[in-house]
């Protein structure tokens, strides 16, 4: 004779949880609020692509970063923004009770459409913030041409 028992998906996801902890090193936060401890995950900072009929442009948010930190690079048609986040260090009489924030090396790479000059590439940054202008050729800018009527 066999007994019935009922699926708990919220236990089979628990074991699951428990199975990636241990394959991983990492203490994930728990429903109920038992566990809190988290590993320090690798930061990748984010970026938005635009473009227009001059120019593609590149921001990418690196917070408390400071212009040395940022190294950007063009070659071989790839833009490549790299740099680091380091983590605070304690301080005598400073704990920590939680740290969500990533930090670590990034290292971000970007395929450049070939209607960009490679050359007339420029960056600025403020507040936080990466942009680097990627000019368009003149030959692959939108062009009007008018049309006459004879």
């Amino acid at each position: 004779m066999s007994a019935l028992t009922t699926w708990n998906p919220l236990r089979e996801l628990g074991n699951l949880e428990n199975r990636l902890e241990r394959l991983f090193g990492t203490n994930f936060p728990s429903r109920n609020g038992e566990k809190e401890a988290m590993t320090v995950s690798q930061w990748t900072p984010l970026v938005d692509i635009s473009e227009d009929a001059n120019e593609y442009l590149v921001k990418a948010e690196l917070p408390e970063l400071k212009k040395e930190e940022v190294k950007v690079n063009v070659e071989n048609g790839e833009l490549t923004i790299s740099g680091e986040r380091k983590i605070e260090k304690e301080e005598k009489g400073k704990k920590f009770h939680r740290i969500e924030r990533s930090y670590g090396s990034f290292l971000r790479s970007f395929t450049l459409p070939e209607a960009v000059s490679g050359d007339k590439v420029s960056a600025e940054f403020k507040d936080g913030m990466l942009t680097v202008h990627l000019p368009k050729d003149e030959k692959a800018k939108p062009k009007t041409i008018e049309v006459k009527v004879q």
